[in-house]
């Protein structure tokens, strides 16, 4: 019985980030959710008491496979430019691939305990990056700064960088390089 409850739970999660992806939160309904996932709506509303909590936990979903994704990429590297590079290349990159699902990741309104992952999300993100330029300043590749404050910052305009060509439509591969270049001015990485 736990194992179907368990089951159900995950496809009503996977429909819900299928329709995220497709039409952003705005377009998602639990009744559409039910229906992607083969369930009635009240199983739905079983597993979430409601569409908040369901959207929660499907942006957590997300933005864990986001993050893991950026994390894999970054590990790959030694320098500390080129883990930054990784992470930017990594997550512009699925973004392009998926702009929908990074808009609404990013920046579409949503309900505040949807909003409220949204900031942990970004935290997730800034926590990487600090450790990456806590690593730069000790070991010499980066000017002294402070990694917190730096990664918040980096991580605020590689957002707002995306957001609005995502929302326009217009984002494209040629905007990662550029991203990585102002990002390596701001931590100071020598060209």
């Amino acid at each position: 019985m736990k194992a179907r409850l368990t089951a159900s739970r995950e496809r009503i999660i996977a429909a819900a980030l299928e329709i995220m992806a497709g039409h952003g939160y705005a377009g998602c309904s639990v009744a559409a959710v039910a229906e992607r996932a083969g369930v009635a709506t009240g199983s739905v509303y079983r597993h979430f008491p409601t569409k908040a909590d369901l959207f929660a936990e499907v942006f957590r979903t997300a933005s864990r496979r986001e993050m893991d994704a950026v994390a894999r990429a970054a590990a790959l590297k030694t320098a500390v430019a080129e883990r930054v590079s990784a992470v930017i290349e990594t997550f512009s990159g699925r973004a392009l691939q998926s702009p929908r699902l990074a808009y609404a990741l990013l920046a579409e309104p949503v309900d505040p305990a949807v909003d409220a992952q949204r900031l942990v999300f970004r935290r997730g993100y800034a926590e990487l990056i600090a450790g990456y330029v806590a690593a730069g300043v000790a070991s010499g590749e980066l000017p002294p700064q402070d990694p917190e404050l730096t990664a918040t910052a980096l991580v605020g305009a590689l957002a707002e960088a995306m957001v609005g060509p995502l929302a326009a439509g217009v984002a494209g591969p040629s905007t990662i390089p550029s991203l990585i270049t102002f990002i390596h001015r701001a931590l100071g990485v020598s060209p």
